[in-house]
Formats: C-alpha cells, sequence, structure tokens
C-alpha cells in the first residue's frame, strides 16, 4: 500500500512539476499494480531503462535517416569552434548521463529526491525539466565532489 501512495505522490510531483514522464511513468505502474500484474514489475526493472535509452536514441538518428541532415551540416560541426563545442558538449553530457545511470542502478531510490530537486529549480531558478537521468548525472559528480571534499577535511 505505501508503495501505491508513493506513486499517487509522484504523480502529484510530476504534474505539479510540469514533468509528464514522471507523471506518465507513476500512474502506467500505479495501473499494472491496481490491476494485479506485478510479475511484470520485476522485468519493468530490468528492460525499461533500455527500451527507454533505445526509444530515446531512435529520436536522436531520425534526422540522420530522414535525410533532414545533410553531410554539409556534419562538416559544418566538424569545421567550426561553435561544432567543435557542441561535440565536446554531447560528449559529456552523455558522460555525465552515464554516470547518473551508474548511479541510479545503485540507489533507485534517489529519483524522488531527483523529482523534488526539479520541482524546485522549476519554481525558483525557472529551469526546465530535461529527465532523471541528466539530474542523477550531475548528482553523481556531486557525490564525487563531496566525497573528495570530505576525505581532504576528515
Amino acid at each position: 500500500m505505501s508503495g501505491d501512495i508513493i506513486l499517487v505522490a509522484l504523480i502529484i510531483i510530476g504534474i505539479a512539476g510540469r514533468s509528464p514522464i514522471i507523471a506518465t511513468a507513476a500512474c502506467v505502474l500505479l495501473v499494472v499494480k491496481l490491476v494485479h500484474l506485478d510479475r511484470y514489475l520485476p522485468a519493468i526493472e530490468r528492460r525499461g531503462l533500455e527500451l527507454g535509452l533505445l526509444f530515446l536514441t531512435f529520436s536522436v538518428l531520425v534526422p540522420f535517416a530522414s535525410g533532414r541532415v545533410q553531410m554539409k551540416e556534419i562538416i559544418g560541426a566538424l569545421s567550426s569552434w561553435p561544432g567543435w563545442l557542441a561535440l565536446a558538449g554531447g560528449a559529456l553530457a552523455t558522460y555525465v548521463n552515464g554516470k547518473g545511470l551508474d548511479l541510479l542502478k545503485l540507489d533507485p531510490q534517489l529519483i524522488v529526491g531527483l523529482v523534488i530537486g526539479s520541482i524546485l529549480g522549476i519554481l525558483f531558478f525557472r529551469g526546465v525539466p530535461v529527465g532523471p537521468l541528466m539530474a542523477a548525472g550531475i548528482t553523481a559528480i556531486l557525490f564525487k565532489l563531496f566525497t573528495l571534499i570530505s576525505d581532504r577535511i576528515g
């Protein structure tokens, strides 16, 4: 029963924080539980992230597949300093997201703090919720920094 309450809270938090993905995911999981399909939860946990990343990769690659990105744009991205910065930014973002993925695999309950932190960022800093993976990546970096600093002090 407490899992149901947490899912309802996440639905409310997702709606309040303008994060439809969190709200939708919590709704789907609540429906899975309410219609007694709990036996599928381990499979969702095991493969859900992989499927999500697969569909995210599909959406990123569609401009290449549809021909909207031409060789001219690719050469432009590789031959200008803004293009090089974009390449570095993309590489850094994927690295940070990977660290976030590792952190969420180790400590999945951090998602609640990430969602609430995202809501605070929206409310107080006019932020845009981009998803828990980047937030988890930044959390992983902050965790490493905190560990390094606390080891030097203590």
